[in-house]
């Protein structure tokens, strides 16, 4: 429609014969039809691209389109097909964006569910490490929703540990200083128990009690239970080394050690319950305790049939104690270090009266 009157023009200009003015009406009209018609297609052109535009622009709030649905001719549907493909793949990203997110939204969920029990888990542990060993608490960890702590009957190594005339020295003392002596002690103490594996069974009073070879088996329990009283008894003197410097209060400790048969179990209230261990074992360390001096480590006969090495049998000495018919074989020990101990032999008298020393290796 563009050429066409150029053509018709450059046809009468060179045309050698005269033009008629009838053939220059139909040649301004063939123009003027030319011109209009043309003008109606760019017209109709034109609209359609207004359309493919305003229906493909995206709004400030950057939402995905919606295919179009446009009665569109030439190029103008090949642009209108290629932009619903693009929005087809562009809304099959974004609901994979979504699914993506509320994925790691659920994911975060349960990360922070995660993190929190694993914080509760940990401060959980740290307050049980308190008490028993981390062996226990792994015990007690792992055992989830069964029984914690299953009652049974097993051959273990019982320890009584009591400060010497510690009524009389607090007698003089503030409650405050009794307080932080006892703290002092105890976490030294402690700190040496679960080294060696043993659980902390009770505090009574300046007294402690604890227990070994509950998780190991017999023979380990007892050879640990007298290298934590060793360690303990010698720990015990580095600290009144350091209290006597400071011209503070001294003391010494007395440790019994039994081993045999009892039952370890929860015992107590419905409400409140303690893991420990009753029986005639626990009774005879208690006793063996009483008859430690100062610095002593009284253990009896079994326990120290598992030490590697044999203790001298002239060192064995016998107790007799209430509502027992035979007495209870025992040695006397006293801390050297070096894996070596005083044994202390006994007077030919009842009661023994420690005199002699002997200076062997146990471990």
């Amino acid at each position: 429609m563009g050429i066409l009157p150029f053509l018709l023009a450059v046809y009468l200009f060179t045309r050698s014969e005269p033009v008629s003015s009838t053939l220059i009406i139909s040649s301004a009209a063939l123009v003027l039809f030319s011109m209009l018609l043309g003008f109606t297609l760019l017209r109709k052109s034109s609209d359609q691209l207004q359309i493919l535009a305003e229906k493909t622009a995206i709004d400030a709030s950057g939402q995905i389109p919606q295919p179009l649905d446009l009665c569109v001719e030439g190029e103008l549907s090949d642009i209108a097909i290629n932009f619903n493909t693009v929005v087809e793949q562009l809304n099959k990203a974004n609901q994979d964006i979504q699914n993506r997110s509320s994925k790691l939204r659920e994911y975060e969920n349960n990360l922070a569910h995660s993190y929190k029990l694993l914080n509760k888990e940990n401060k959980l542990r740290h307050q049980l490490c308190r008490y028993v060993d981390k062996d226990l608490v792994d015990r007690l960890m792992e055992s989830g929703d069964r029984q914690l702590l299953k009652n049974e009957r097993k051959n273990v190594t019982v320890m009584f540990a009591d400060i010497r005339s510690f009524t009389a020295l607090s007698e003089h003392m503030e409650p405050e200083e009794v307080v932080a002596i006892l703290n002092e002690y105890f976490t030294i103490m402690t700190d040496i128990l679960f080294k060696h594996h043993g659980m902390l069974d009770k505090f009574v009073g300046d007294q402690i009690m604890a227990v070994f070879g509950h998780i190991s088996n017999e023979k380990s329990g007892a050879r640990s239970a007298v290298r934590a009283a060793l360690e303990m008894q010698k720990a015990t003197a580095d600290l009144m080394k350091k209290r006597a410097a400071k011209k503070l209060p001294v003391f010494n400790v007395g440790i019994g050690i039994n081993t045999g048969s009892a039952i370890l179990a929860s015992v107590g209230s419905e409400n409140r319950q303690d893991y420990t261990v009753i029986g005639d074992t626990v009774n005879t360390a208690a006793r063996l305790e009483k008859y430690a001096a100062g610095w002593e480590v009284v253990i009896g006969e079994r326990t120290s049939s598992h030490l590697p090495n044999r203790l001298p049998p002239s060192a064995r000495h016998e107790l007799q104690m209430r509502n027992r018919s035979e007495p209870l074989a025992c040695y006397t020990l006293m801390a050297k270090g070096d894996g070596k101990v005083k044994v202390m032999k006994p007077k030919l008298k009842t009661p023994p009266l420690i005199s002699t020393v002997q200076v062997v290796t146990v471990f």
